[in-house]
């Protein structure tokens, strides 16, 4: 190491040149050797000379003025967004090869899947009946005007790292973090909620070809009702935990054959929603929507888990109507934004990203509305299944063949949604490691061959496998709302902020209708979220309480924008 020599780059981290070749030896300095200054780089515990007299010295500890960021740095200090855009320009190693078919792909593939084909069967039996259609109007509302503010950010910072990545241009590193950690149940919970969904279609596909898997093996070891747990008999959910490592595999090989894979996956999956809705029409029977269209009303509105519009399922003891429905299945729209994480993957990101945003979401909004439809009307609200509706649906109408195609089109569905949310985290922690929020030779690391967040890709894999095999879709599911929620109304605020502060900043999609865009988007998302249960806020104040722990613990000592403030402080 004597004859390391050592420059500083763009983040005031220190980097080494073996023997003064230009060879970047990647990731960074650990703590004990970053810089101080801002003409050049100083690192201590080494003793070597610079090569040129742009360069410091590397002096030892006994002689260095290094400070370290302290306690009171500025925790609101926001990152610049010519740095930002800095950082797009030079392309970071991800490979630049989706264009818009492919981008709304991803977000269609994102879309479709967990919310449609499971999560409709709770929501319609248990929430709000066939009114169910009007939830997904409420949810897909909300969406689109957050949808809108993404796009717009999407089209100013196209980089890695989503909502992430908006709230530190506008908010500051500590609300950034707040974020990016938020986002780890956007992403990483939700998949973990997938995989769940996967394994009972999964298991559906079997039993109708007589194969059925032991029951020790089939389901999470506990779920919950009524607000107890109880054992299923099961161990592990060994499918949930199998397909988590075989899409793992997939999306570290690289993401253009992670896109041609999602591609032919959404191909398949929309071939079988319009079959759903087309075969299922000549079933319908409309004393199914007349006869008690709304029997939980239209409510379910609450504040903090307190009721106060609405009724309680008697059955559930859960808060039920239109509005609670609309806040349960509003995770059927969480793979929109998953879209922005694939920014440095774009061709053309400022014209193309806005396409994939708003084009995925409006056309799975219209589909997402015509199968509810179609689904409440084919069979008494209280007859659809929780686990496997929509194929249950066709079961008991008497098409058990087309139970068989929606079950292959459901798990193909799924899977894609796997595919791209799995994606998406990944390219969070890559965002935060790159402004030093976690460890960057671990989470920044690119594959030489691949060209991807490798080693974070295996360590969401991981996340999600055991997520995914040992915990109940309740409990993934609510706590994936209220993250995705939370993601967006921060959004929503970050655009207000961003138009308020940085009106003149260059936008090449600008949200329509002015301010009242992201106002309604933070007011929609507000209401979904407080229609949730006390549980869900517990598990999220939780949540974002660890996350501070460590940002505290290690995030503000070695964020490169607390380390640069020193340097000039110094």
């Amino acid at each position: 190491m004597s004859h390391d020599r050592f420059f500083r780059d763009d983040y005031g981290e220190c980097r080494s040149h073996r023997n003064a070749e230009f060879t970047i030896n990647f990731g960074t300095c650990p703590w004990d050797f970053h810089t101080i200054g801002v003409g050049g780089c100083r690192c201590f515990g080494y003793k070597s000379l610079g090569i040129s007299s742009s360069f410091r010295r590397c002096i030892p500890l006994s002689e260095s003025k290094i400070r370290k960021p302290s306690n009171m740095a500025n925790i609101f200090a926001r990152k610049p967004l010519d740095k930002v855009l800095g950082e797009m320009e030079k392309g970071q190693g991800l490979k630049r090869v989706l264009g818009p078919v492919g981008l709304t792909a991803m977000g269609i593939g994102a879309i479709i899947g967990t919310g449609i084909f499971v999560l409709i069967g709770k929501a319609a039996r248990d929430v709000a009946g066939p009114a169910l259609i009007l939830s997904f109007v409420v949810a897909g509302l909300a969406c689109i005007f957050s949808a809108l503010c993404y796009a717009e950010f999407a089209s100013m910072a196209p980089v890695a790292g989503s909502a992430y990545t908006y709230a530190y241009l506008t908010l500051g590193e500590l609300m950034a973090w707040i974020i990016g950690w938020d986002l780890v149940l956007e992403y990483a919970v939700a998949s973990c909620t997938v995989a769940h969904g996967w394994s009972k279609y999964f298991q559906d596909i079997l039993l109708q070809f007589k194969i059925d898997i032991p029951k020790l093996w089939t389901n999470a070891p506990f779920d919950i009702a009524k607000g107890e747990f109880y054992g299923t008999g099961s161990f592990i959910d060994l499918p949930a935990l199998a397909i988590s490592c075989i899409v793992t595999l997939i999306l570290v090989r690289g993401i253009r054959e992670s896109a041609v894979f999602n591609a032919i996956m959404v191909i398949i999956k929309l071939a079988v929603v319009f079959f759903v809705i087309f075969a299922g029409i000549p079933h319908i029977n409309p004393a199914n929507w007349t006869n008690n269209f709304a029997p939980y009303g239209y409510g379910g509105v609450g504040f903090f888990g307190h009721l106060v519009w609405g009724d309680f399922n008697q059955a559930t003891g859960l808060p039920a109507g239109v509005m609670a429905g609309a806040a349960l299945i509003f995770f059927a729209y969480l793979g929109f934004d998953a879209v922005s994480t694939n920014a440095e993957e774009a061709k053309n990101p400022k014209r193309d990203l806005p396409i994939g945003i708003i084009g995925s979401l409006i056309i799975c909004t219209v589909l997402y509305i015509a199968v509810a439809a179609v689904i409440t009307g084919m069979v008494p609200f209280a007859e659809i299944e929780k686990e496997a509706p929509v194929a249950g649906v066709f079961a008991k109408v008497g098409m058990p063949w087309a139970r068989m195609l929606v079950s292959v089109g459901a798990l193909t569905g799924i899977t894609s949604v796997l595919l791209v949310m799995m994606c998406g985290q990944p390219r969070i922690f890559l965002a935060m490691a790159r402004d030093g929020l976690l460890p960057t030779k671990f989470f920044a690391a690119i594959h030489p061959t691949f060209q991807t967040p490798w080693k974070a890709t295996l360590l969401t894999g991981f996340l999600v496998a055991l997520g995914g095999s040992l915990l109940p879709l309740d409990i993934l599911a609510e706590l994936t709302n209220i993250g995705t929620l939370f993601a967006f109304v921060v959004v929503c605020a970050a655009v207000l902020v961003l138009r308020v502060k940085n009106p003149d900043a260059p936008r090449s999609f600008k949200a329509p209708l002015g301010l009242f865009c992201p106002i309604a988007g933070i007011i929609l998302c507000l209401l979904l979220m407080f229609s949730l249960g006390w549980e869900n806020w517990l598990r999220l104040v939780i949540w974002l309480g660890l996350g501070l722990v460590v940002y505290f613990a290690y995030g503000i000592r070695h964020s490169r924008l607390q380390i640069q403030a020193s340097q000039t402080r110094s």
